[in-house]
């Protein structure tokens, strides 16, 4: 019996360092010869870090270097691994995370082959860990027919006359924090806080008919969940050893997961019991009472279940905060230093409203300010990486991928493609939106990747952009702004593309 069990110990002994050595070197050496005999290079892979070391000093350099000097070509500053790489490597390159290889495509042509596939060859990435607790299988990860039916459930939500019954909540959002800014008259503010506070707002109104202190506490902990995936995304974790070794950020994560959903479970229940009670006759036309008829539905096609609510609620409650709170935080800034733009955007909302409050008839006419936000989300995109991954062995344009790779499109890389915007493309010139699109892009749809593309393109594109145009008229019928000299321009990611050190601007009533 001792000689049997010693000779299983030394197989194991034997065996698994082998194995150990075969995922952690042989096969991404492998597959770095194998993409550089296609033409694709990169950063050398590191033995069970990959690149992710160098990520890390990179980005703690760019994020300690913050200066006064403004400079809107902020690729360099928030993603400078990609930029110095795309310089060094080309429009095509190879780096690891961990050990988990990532293809970076910069090629209009590829990109559009990737976002336009519908026969799943480049499905989302499966959401683990931190992100899985943030967004659980909502929309944003979901795939084949769970995804058709819970885009046609947010469709439905956020299209046409729904979206036109949104208005006036959003106009109500508003008031309240313009009300807030008398205080501040000629004053400096600090706007991103307050844009996060209208966009939590807005999102909690107009998609869950909650108010904001109702939805406060599942905003703080998005936030806080956040934050811990900001901290957390280049840590390298393996073989489960997650599940043996909790870390504080991973109990504190587990806490905030649950709370989040319990306080969700709060809210889908109030609104199910007021149709119980008879308060109200259906469960109502916002996003909260589509999920709910979808949970109700009598058809198992179309019926989703309770998790999937959950789920789908913090999906829109974090990107419908993120993305708008990103752009009118990036907007602001820009009109502040800008200040011919801001009296062009100004001129045009006061002839389109006077001093009235927006409606929807004059929002689909505000030219100028559409220009201007197309511009800020070219310059300042939220959304700084698309990822997807491969699912099976495919070819891309000349090259050939095997399967369980990521594909990363940086939008900031295009966004500053000289080649397509000119060699002013880090330049605020919102002038390049003036005739449309498709002129401004020169016809390449793959030029500007401001709300994605494709059959994933973000369903909450019109209600950010409405949003966003309610803010703005109302703030320029009241004020003319410039911004502070205290502002420090250090842009950074967290999770979406934010000023560091927030916006602070100086404010003249009119």
């Amino acid at each position: 019996m001792i000689p049997l069990l010693a000779m299983a110990v030394s197989l194991f002994v034997l065996i698994i360092p082998s194995i150990i050595l075969y995922k952690l070197c042989w096969i991404p050496l492998r597959l770095q010869r194998l993409m550089e005999s296609q033409g694709i290079r990169g950063p050398p892979y590191k033995f069970l870090h990959g690149t992710t070391k160098e990520i890390i000093k990179m980005k703690q350099q760019t994020k300690d270097a913050a200066t006064m000097d403004i400079s809107h070509d902020i690729f360099p500053i928030i993603q400078p691994h990609l930029y110095s790489w795309i310089k060094l490597y080309g429009n095509n390159f190879l780096h690891w995370d961990g050990t988990q290889p990532e293809i970076v495509v910069t090629e209009p042509e590829l990109i559009k082959e990737i976002l336009s596939n519908k026969e799943g060859a480049y499905p989302k990435t499966t959401a683990k860990g931190y992100i899985k607790k943030l967004l659980g299988d909502g929309l944003l990860v979901a795939e084949g027919e769970k995804w058709s039916k819970l885009r046609k459930l947010s469709n439905h939500a956020f299209h046409g006359d729904c979206l036109k019954e949104m208005v006036p909540a959003m106009i109500a959002c508003a008031e309240t924090m313009l009300e807030k800014r008398r205080s501040y008259h000629g004053k400096e503010i600090e706007v991103c806080g307050e844009f996060r506070l209208l966009s939590s707002d807005v999102i909690s109104r107009t998609a869950f008919g909650s108010s904001y202190l109702e939805g406060r506490k599942i905003f703080d902990m998005l936030s806080n969940l956040g934050v811990l995936i900001s901290r957390n995304v280049f840590k390298i974790r393996l073989f489960g050893i997650g599940r043996c070794i909790r870390t504080r950020d991973d109990i504190e994560a587990d806490k905030t997961e649950q709370l989040l959903h319990d306080s969700i479970m709060e809210i889908v229940k109030k609104r199910q019991f007021e149709v119980r009670s008879g308060k109200a006759d259906s469960f109502g036309s916002d996003f909260l009472g589509s999920l709910l008829k979808g949970h109700h539905d009598t058809d198992p096609k179309s019926q989703i279940s309770a998790a999937e609510i959950i789920d789908e609620c913090k999906t829109f409650y974090f990107t419908g905060q993120e993305t708008t709170f990103s752009l009118l935080s990036w907007t602001t800034f820009l009109l502040a230093i800008h200040t011919d733009w801001q009296e062009r955007a100004r001129e045009e909302v006061l002839q389109l409203f006077g001093q009235q409050n927006p409606n929807s008839d004059g929002l689909s006419r505000l030219k100028t300010v559409n220009m201007i936000l197309y511009e800020t989300l070219r310059l300042y995109t939220p959304v700084t990486s698309i990822i997807r991954r491969i699912g099976s062995r495919v070819k891309l344009g000349k090259y050939e991928f095997p399967a369980n790779m990521k594909v990363s499109i940086p939008p900031l890389a295009i966004h500053r493609n000289p080649d397509i915007w000119g060699q002013d493309a880090h330049l605020f010139k919102p002038e390049r939106f003036s005739e449309g699109m498709a002129k401004a892009t020169n016809g390449n749809p793959m030029a500007f990747l401001g709300f994605g593309y494709g059959p994933r393109t973000c369903v909450g594109l019109n209600l950010a952009i409405s949003e966003a145009k309610i803010a703005l008229s109302m703030i320029l019928q009241r004020y003319k702004f410039t911004l502070s000299p205290e502002y420090v321009h250090s842009p950074l990611i967290v999770l979406t593309a934010h000023p560091q050190h927030g916006v602070g601007i100086l404010l003249q009533p009119l």
